[in-house]
């Protein structure tokens, strides 16, 4: 994008930022215009993709899609791309101005680093529990506590656009029920955490295309988010 004028998809909750004094003009009401000038380049797209795709693989795995049994694999994306490049993400949007985003994808890397931290052999987390069901617990808690972090986010995303609603609202639940999975052991609950989490994944694609699209100047298409009008005082 270029250095001119640029707002904050995760903070204003639109899927356009204006890159030109013209452009911010033109913009149609499905769209919030750009405000806050900054010589920082948008990192929207680079968090939303990289916890869409690691939550993608991770949600597959849940599926059992493919009669996979073990995420395993999921451990390097969780502590490259959902962790590291989602933390980057979140450090660039606080410089900006944006509390929300930066609030956002800097609590989710963490979220990635620290699950791909339990799944390691060599830290010991998942070695010092030799009773099944009392790991099984202890993630369960630990999924909550992240259901709890997501409503948060919801919570804060009621007046920004639908898209975020739905974001933050099917991966409020999606922790929730896959927070029961662990706690009753239940195989078929998980599973259908797995499906919510392909859902949420897929949604955080359409948001992180749409801010993709946005920064081109010829773009093929414009993908709306339902932007809610800002209050008038």
């Amino acid at each position: 994008m270029s250095n001119g004028a640029s707002a904050d998809v995760l903070e204003k909750g639109a899927a356009v930022h204006a890159t030109t004094p013209q452009e911010a003009v033109s913009r149609t009401a499905g769209y919030a215009a750009a405000t806050r000038p900054s010589l920082i380049g948008n990192p929207g797209t680079l968090g939303l993709f990289s916890f869409a795709s690691t939550t993608l693989m991770l949600s597959l795995y849940n599926a059992q899609a493919r009669g996979i049994h073990h995420p395993n694999v999921v451990v390097g994306m969780a502590i490259f791309c959902g962790g590291l490049a989602q933390l980057l993400a979140g450090m660039w949007e606080f410089p900006r101005g944006n509390t929300f985003a930066g609030a956002a994808f800097t609590s989710y890397g963490a979220f990635w680093l620290s699950y791909a931290t339990i799944q390691l052999p060599f830290t010991g987390v998942r070695a010092a529990y030799t009773d099944t069901e009392e790991f099984a617990a202890a993630i369960g808690i630990y999924l909550i506590t992240w259901c709890l972090v997501t409503f948060w986010f919801f919570i804060a995303a009621l007046r920004k656009s639908v898209a975020f609603i739905a974001l933050f609202g099917f991966l409020t639940v999606t922790f929730l029920v896959l927070a029961i999975g662990d706690f009753y052991l239940a195989v078929n609950v998980t599973k259908a955490g797995g499906v919510l989490g392909v859902i949420t994944a897929f949604i955080a694609y359409y948001i992180g295309l749409s801010e993709l699209l946005a920064a081109e100047d010829m773009a093929v298409i414009r993908l709306p988010l339902g932007v809610f009008p800002k209050r008038v005082a």
